[in-house]
């Protein structure tokens, strides 16, 4: 296996989050964290679930990134009140560094489907809600580390298909650019699930880590072909550093799959979602070298947190397995 589960897994539980009345109290689950690191210190941004099914968004800092500390209040976002409709759940947040500020793109549940809205910080303190894209149902936003040719690029995922139960998902990945990190213009397809194999219905996971080969991406894929359940795993890709639509490999197997009690079973059974990425290492040109160590932080069955490591050699190694872009799209 590519990422190799930490001893400590899982390593956030419900357990752990403090009582915060009257929002939070003995709560559901913790889930599906964006990671990034600040000052030194390994963040999480956590998803965090009531017995009422409300979500909150929780911060949680650690010294040596396996052992965290929870913040005893939810994180605000200064400017969303002024959204216009009912925003219902704000949810899976990917963080990404561009300059000396951090931008957090979330899904927001609201009337009409699933749209996605990005904040900015510098400090982790307060949070500027920038606005929320008008794509009437979009999920797994990432932004890149760095604008391209002038615009902010990030990878979405349409939700197109129809589940049963009325809700919808998507089995294509796409790349689109803003001015303004509020209007996006859709560039093109990035990438589709396989029909018949393991990530039949896909999204984006962490935001895309710069190498000397291509983007690296961990994305999520859903097999669904077992009729009673679907099944969450994680691949990677390899998109072109130039026009990140052009893919250059993806991996044939998933590179972590659920097999642990806590990945079996729980509120979603048969999970692993991948939502924050560190990368212990970049070189002068801000690129991460194939010895870099990386934590890759995931939500196991939708109910706890777990950690895996790898290398980015490791990973680029598992994209090797399939090359050519008319095999990988």
């Amino acid at each position: 296996m590519v990422l190799k589960r930490s001893p400590r897994n899982p390593i956030l539980t419900r357990e752990d989050i403090p009582d915060v009345p009257p929002a939070m109290v003995d709560v559901t689950s913790v889930f599906n964290p964006g990671a990034v690191m600040h000052d030194g210190r390994y963040l999480l941004m956590l998803r965090v679930q009531t017995r009422g099914r409300e979500t909150h968004l929780v911060m949680a800092s650690s010294a040596d990134g396996a052992v965290f500390e929870i913040e005893r209040r939810p994180v605000e976002f200064r400017g969303i009140e002024d959204v216009e409709g009912t925003v219902y759940h704000v949810y899976d947040p990917r963080i990404t560094r561009i300059g000396s500020t951090c931008f957090v793109m979330v899904a927001m549940d609201m009337d009409g489907g699933c749209r996605l809205g990005t904040a900015k910080t510098d400090d982790f303190e307060t949070f500027d809600f920038l606005g929320v894209g008008e794509e009437p149902d979009v999920r797994n936003g990432v932004l890149f580390p760095e604008k391209l040719g002038g615009r902010f690029v990030r990878l979405d995922r349409p939700n197109l298909v129809p589940l049963e139960g009325g809700t919808t998902s998507g089995s294509t990945i796409v790349l689109s650019e803003s001015d303004d990190l509020v209007s996006w213009d859709t560039v093109g397809p990035v990438m589709s699930g396989r029909p018949h194999y393991w990530d039949e219905l896909i999204g984006s996971g962490p935001p895309p880590v710069k190498t000397r080969d291509g983007w690296l991406h961990l994305y999520h894929g859903i097999a669904t072909h077992f009729g009673s359940v679907s099944i969450y795993q994680v691949g990677v890709v390899l998109l072109a550093l130039e026009d990140p639509s052009r893919v250059l490999a993806r991996s044939r197997d998933n590179v972590l799959e659920p097999r642990e009690h806590y990945e079996l079973v729980g509120q979603v059974p048969n999970v692993v979602f991948p939502g924050g990425m560190i990368v212990e290492e970049t070189d002068a040109e801000g690129f991460a070298p194939p010895g870099a160590n990386v934590r890759v932080y995931y939500g196991a069955a939708d109910t706890s947190i777990g950690l895996a490591t790898t290398t980015i050699g490791d990973l680029l190694s598992a994209c090797e397995d399939v090359r050519g872009a008319d095999r990988c799209r």
